[in-house]
């Protein structure tokens, strides 16, 4: 399932979308080893000012938003399983104006709840217009699991954290994100996607 852009309701900069973005996705139940690096990642993020497009749902995933809006000018593109509300303008009006927030959604504004099938497709167009993936954990079978498996997904690099709990990301292709050292010198395999050359 491709979603056309002209379809999608936004409220934010839509230039957003044309920046190179790393899909943001955590299971909701996860092992509290991964907290440290995620947030670790979520600081190269905004150090680096890599946009980063995710539904934002998970405990994680929503700690990690709080923690990416701190950032000075870090662009962050909200995928939305409902349609967008009046009161987001109001909540996130500061990042809104500063350029530096989308809020997406294929729904219009009259789905105001969250489902399994609204996720499910939020999910679908998060891989949809992701370059790549970092997924610090997800649970055998469960959604990201499907989702990676998904041809929306296929042949997109997927970034993953070194520990005993990720064997089976690893054992399918995932590629290890180590953090960078100091002075912001790479001493990992991680590559954020570049900007295309203008």
């Amino acid at each position: 399932m491709r979603i056309n852009p002209e379809e999608l309701r936004t409220l934010g900069n839509p230039a957003l979308l044309r920046q190179p973005k790393t899909a943001f996705f955590c299971s909701r139940q996860y092992p509290e080893s991964i907290e440290r690096p995620t947030y670790l990642w979520a600081l190269e993020q905004r150090y680096a000012h890599n946009c980063v497009v995710s539904g934002f749902h998970s405990k994680l995933e929503q700690a990690v938003f709080r923690y990416l809006l701190q950032g000075t000018g870090q662009p962050i593109l909200y995928a939305l399983g409902r349609g967008i509300q009046p009161n987001l303008r109001f909540e996130y009006g500061k990042e809104i104006e500063a350029g530096n927030l989308l809020f997406v959604s294929p729904f219009e504004s009259t789905v105001r709840s969250i489902t399994a099938e609204t996720a499910e497709i939020r999910n679908m167009l998060v891989a949809d217009m992701a370059d790549q993936f970092f997924v610090p954990y997800m649970t055998a079978e469960g959604n990201i699991d499907r989702l990676l498996n998904h041809p929306l997904a296929k042949g997109k690099p997927v970034f993953t954290l070194d520990l005993p709990v990720n064997q089976p990301l690893i054992q399918r292709g995932a590629r290890l994100y180590c953090p960078m050292g100091a002075l912001g010198r790479s001493t990992g395999r991680y590559t954020p996607p570049r900007s295309p050359a203008i």
